[in-house]
């Protein structure tokens, strides 16, 4: 058996002519995507707790996940920042916030659109 990359989740959807897959095979694709996901926005959210800390200057951890959860989750910013190292961090945080968000959004929902769409495109043998 050959070892994948834990990211290729696209790998395991079935091509266009072959058989809409069982829903066992499609609910572990679902908490595949889950996971994959769960996992970027917990990376993300601790490189925003870490960066509120040290660079923002901001001493409280629950200060720090307050702030970068609201602009992970596209709320926005929370506690005013006084240092400029603190304000490019946010900036940048803040546009990489946005991909990180989007990107999580489409890697999960990718299997729901994927199944709509192959269910909509699957050939049947009625006569």
């Amino acid at each position: 058996m050959t070892r994948r990359h834990p990211l290729s989740i696209l790998e395991d959807f079935e091509h266009l002519h072959q058989p809409l897959a069982p829903p066992k095979v499609y609910r572990r694709r679902l908490i595949k995507s889950g996971g994959v996901a769960a996992s970027v926005i917990g990376i993300s959210l601790v490189i925003g707790i870490a960066g509120y800390h040290w660079i923002g200057g901001i001493p409280g951890w629950v200060d720090c996940l307050y702030n970068a959860s609201m602009i992970l989750g596209g709320m926005g910013p929370v506690d005013p920042l006084s240092t400029d190292a603190g304000k490019v961090f946010a900036s940048f945080y803040a546009l990489f916030s946005g991909v990180v968000l989007l990107a999580s959004v489409g890697v999960l929902i990718s299997p729901v659109l994927h199944r709509l769409l192959h269910r909509l495109h699957v050939e049947t043998d009625r006569s």
